[in-house]
């Protein structure tokens, strides 16, 4: 970690903030998905527009959170255009079947886990800790990749993203956790 200033603390408690916020969103998608997956094929087409593009407004935060850090925010630029262009795409996939859907998602899965394993590398430096964002982007690479080969089984559908956002939630929680305690040591050397 970098020497220790008032901006990298500052940072680190907004990112937090979050990465806490992006948990809460997932928990609540999973349920939401867990419940209507079945029951409710319109609902579960609406909650899998709504996934990207909850994935545009936590990059406009984070965005936001980085603006005045001095490191390039070209990845969050990128992933807030593939985030846009990916919920239109998904809302245009599911007027022709829910396997289009599952591919478009995929390849948007696997995606943004590249920019995400390249933001957690670049932020390592910076704040530490970043290991459950590298681990996070590896894991969202491969479930892409997953989620293409299996989009045409009869088996597989809306639900089977689920445990895709489950354990994104699990990984931004250990990054708020593990933030947490460099805002604690970066505060502490401060004073």
């Amino acid at each position: 970690m970098k020497t220790p200033d008032n901006n990298i603390a500052a940072t680190a408690k907004a990112m937090r903030s979050l990465y806490f916020t992006r948990v809460t969103f997932s928990v609540i998608w999973v349920t939401l998905v867990a419940i209507f997956a079945k029951s409710s094929p319109q609902i579960a087409a609406v909650l899998l527009v709504i996934y990207p593009a909850w994935d545009v407004l936590g990059t406009i935060w984070d965005i936001r959170i980085n603006r005045g850090s001095g490191s390039s925010l070209t990845p969050q630029y990128t992933n807030a255009v593939i985030s846009v262009a990916t919920t239109v795409a998904v809302g245009v996939a599911l007027s022709h079947n829910v396997p289009a859907a599952i591919i478009v998602f995929g390849v948007w899965a696997g995606l943004t886990g590249i920019i995400q394993l390249v933001l957690g590398l670049q932020r390592r430096k910076t704040f530490g800790g970043q290991w459950p964002m590298i681990l996070s982007g590896g894991q969202s690479l491969i479930a892409g990749i997953s989620f293409i080969i299996l989009a045409h089984d009869p088996t597989k559908g809306i639900a089977s993203l689920a445990g895709y956002s489950a354990f994104g939630a699990f990984y931004y929680l250990l990054a708020a956790i593990r933030l947490n305690k460099t805002a604690a040591i970066v505060n502490t050397q401060l004073t």
